[in-house]
């Protein structure tokens, strides 16, 4: 290979490297109807501002739905669809998703 080559290879490599650190389900995210969570590795702030575990991995999170919580018992899973989309289903029947986008200031 040309060195003419190597340099925007390496490069093009390093970016993307770059990038795939940014596709991670961490982070505080949204819902249109003012739902708030924030998931940083195996912990999370529910909507109901509880902070509990859950189980992670890089696209994905759930959790169960702590006692005294709506809809306590029911697991939800939480799949990260783009950089800055996701969805959750609560429960064994999977009702309708929720959409959530990242926050873009959590203090408004």
């Amino acid at each position: 290979m040309s060195r003419r080559l190597m340099l925007p290879l390496a490069l093009a490599v390093v970016m993307q490297a770059g990038a795939a650190h940014a596709d991670a389900i961490d982070g505080d995210w949204c819902s249109a109807d003012g739902q708030r969570m924030s998931i940083r590795g195996d912990n999370i702030t529910i909507p109901s501002g509880r902070q509990i575990a859950g189980n992670y991995s890089r696209h994905a999170f759930d959790y169960v739905i702590p006692p005294g919580d709506s809809g306590a018992g029911d697991t939800v899973n939480i799949i990260l669809r783009s950089e800055y989309l996701a969805f959750s289903r609560q429960g064994a029947n999977g009702d309708k998703p929720t959409e959530w986008r990242r926050c873009k200031d959590l203090n408004s």
